[in-house]
């Protein structure tokens, strides 16, 4: 009898295991505004306070050597939200949606409905102009979600009551606020702010779907200029004691012209004191943002949704705060090229360690569908899965970013008489290699090993004559 039985219990077992198998897991997909890895405790910030996403980083796999494959906004996120690079979209500016040049891509959202997923978003995922467009659709894309959802919260209110403090007072636009340098420590409370309202919605969204499985993508606008935030994040940060960047006397002269591109006059005119005001009101966003991911993250262990999800936090791209002169994005140095990644599968191996293998963004798509054994569509990206199981794998890609000088029509023509032409920039674990308008206006070469702050170019030096060779092959033949 108790043979039989066993036997019994086994094949039941057996015609159940598939379905065991099945089971789906959920991803929680996070994605931050124009953050810089220096402003987050877990990357070595000796001064911000980032608890919640250093925590997540602390269960999941970080990654030091991530890298975005453009550092502008709408370019970034139409790569790594279908796995194509900028030279696949033809994406190089912020007026452009992406399926205008590729109408039959396959974009993550749409891969994980069709692996019967409930897919939504809340807040920014592909390009809004920010603060114009919050509240609006932006630039989205609507075969890629189920539910979109875009709140709108005081700072929107603030913003057109004027007392948003820029450096542009006379500016027009969403560039007043979101070209340049802005910032408000507003009344209220966090609840109140558009990524407040980001966050309550998602847990909303949680709630609701829990019993599904399900794509939940959450885009939060901060630490995006305009620095808005409660002014309890600001009293954390007293301006005064925040230290500036150094920068070396004619620093500008180490490099090609194109390579400082980013500058803008009116940030060039700042007072050292504005230059604290500024990181105080960057520090005090990035902390509340922090805050929001909080909010999400402890409804997944409330809603006991935690060891079923993958969670993902990265930002869309660097961002300079002082660094070599310049502030925001747009260049090919490493503040602006390097962004926080952290991945949490609670099957992992390698849960708990940080990575130091240069990765990109556009491996996202490859590596959320396998973790979720689903058929991706051919992509440029490659399956980060490897690396979640064994930090230290071997793996020998190396990230490659671009960016644009001048200013480019959809597609790709220059408006006007303005020239344009890209920059090209490839990082291996050691090096940086840069190429201007394909070295017709200049190159560049950094040892991080022995110049972090890429002080020192040495694209010239003969001693790195063979250096220089191999990082050049690495870039996209043309």
């Amino acid at each position: 009898m108790s043979r039989t039985f066993s036997i019994a219990v086994c094949v039941l077992l057996a015609s159940l295991s598939p379905s065991f198998a099945a089971e789906k897991m959920n991803v929680l997909f996070i994605v931050s505004d124009d953050l810089t890895n220096n402003t987050l405790s877990c990357y070595g910030s000796p001064v911000s306070k980032s608890p919640n996403i250093d925590k997540l980083a602390a269960k999941g796999v970080r990654f030091d050597r991530a890298y975005c494959q453009f550092p502008l906004c709408n370019p970034s996120r139409a790569s790594f939200l279908t796995g194509l690079r900028p030279d696949t979209t033809k994406v190089y500016e912020n007026a452009t949606q992406f399926r205008k040049n590729i109408p039959d891509a396959q974009s993550v959202g749409q891969t994980f409905q069709k692996g019967g997923y409930f897919v939504a978003r809340v807040g920014k995922l592909y390009h809004y102009g920010v603060p114009g467009q919050i509240g609006t659709d932006g630039l989205d894309d609507k075969p890629s979600w189920q539910l979109v959802v875009n709140p709108r919260g005081r700072d929107k209110d603030d913003e057109e009551k004027d007392l948003i403090f820029t450096l542009t007072p006379n500016g027009k636009g969403s560039g007043r606020y979101g070209g340049t340098l802005s910032w408000l420590a507003a009344e209220g409370t966090d609840a109140e702010q558009t990524d407040g309202k980001i966050a309550a919605e998602v847990v909303k969204q949680l709630e609701a779907n829990k019993d599904k499985p399900f794509f939940l993508a959450c885009g939060f606008f901060r630490p995006h200029t305009p620095y808005v935030s409660p002014k309890k994040y600001f009293e954390m940060y007293p301006a005064d004691k925040l230290k500036l960047a150094d920068v070396p006397p004619k620093h500008r002269e180490s490099a090609p012209a194109p390579a400082f591109g980013s500058a803008k006059a009116e940030q060039e005119k700042m007072t050292d004191a504005q230059r604290q005001q500024a990181l105080q009101a960057y520090y005090a966003s990035t902390t509340f943002m922090d805050a929001q991911v909080g909010i999400v993250l402890d409804a997944l262990e409330q809603l006991k949704l935690a060891d079923k999800t993958i969670v993902v936090f990265i930002s869309d791209h660097g961002y300079h705060l002082g660094e070599h002169g310049l502030w925001q994005k747009m260049s090919l140095f490493e503040n602006s090229c390097r962004v926080p990644l952290v991945i949490y599968d609670p099957r992992s191996k390698g849960n708990g360690k940080a990575s130091s293998r240069t990765v990109e963004l556009v491996d996202l798509h490859a590596t959320l569908a396998e973790l979720a054994g689903l058929p991706a569509p051919k992509n440029d990206g490659t399956s980060l899965k490897p690396l979640l199981d064994d930090p230290s794998a071997k793996w020998d890609l190396p990230a490659i970013t671009q960016v644009s000088r001048g200013t480019p029509t959809a597609t790709g023509e220059p408006i006007g008489k303005n020239p344009w032409f890209l920059g090209a920039s490839v990082r291996n674990e050691r090096y940086r290699y840069t190429e201007w308008d394909g070295g017709k206006k200049g190159v560049q070469l950094y040892d991080y090993e022995k110049d972090p702050g890429e002080l020192k170019n040495l694209a010239e030096d003969p001693m790195h004559a063979d250096v220089v060779k191999q990082m050049k092959a690495l870039l996209p033949k043309k």
